[in-house]
């Protein structure tokens, strides 16, 4: 005697699925970011938390839910208040998950993505260090140019 099965694409997307969740995603992603910003490795991190290098790439990914106490735990390794890493999450994402009213729409997540890169790291890191106005000024401007934005602010 077989049983016939049916499958729930609804249900699989809400539990079950290995697609991450977005808000565990966009949260793993702000630990990465942070994490980078402070040239700390995956390895390095794990050790403060005590837990393997594996681990936190899974937290990264989104893969495995970060709970309060390792949230908290997280913030205070990364020297950053919790809110941060519910920063920059899409709009979309947010207005789903908060109450009428209660919710800021965000700047651009495309910032944290651009920084989330090795390139958008290193850019920033290189930019930060020029100590003279007039030429990260100038850095701007070209930067505008090369990309085909003339506009100024």
């Amino acid at each position: 005697m077989s049983k016939e099965v049916t499958i729930d694409d609804d249900a699989d997307t809400e539990r079950g699925s290995r697609k991450p969740n977005p808000i565990d995603a966009h949260v793993g992603t702000r630990v990465r970011l942070r994490r980078m910003l402070l040239g700390m490795s995956q390895e390095k991190l794990g050790e403060h938390l005590g837990l393997t290098f594996q681990q936190v790439q899974k937290y990264e990914k989104g893969v495995n839910r970060i709970g309060a106490s390792r949230l908290f735990d997280l913030s205070r390794v990364l020297g950053v208040p919790v809110q941060f890493f519910y920063d920059e999450a899409p709009a979309d994402l947010m207005e789903a998950q908060l109450a009428p009213g209660f919710s800021e729409r965000p700047t651009e997540s495309y910032v944290v993505e651009f920084l989330s890169t090795r390139e958008g790291l290193e850019l920033n890191k290189a930019f930060v260090k020029i100590a003279d106005p007039r030429v990260r000024r100038s850095v701007v401007e070209l930067v505008r140019a090369l990309g085909g934005d003339e506009t100024a602010d």
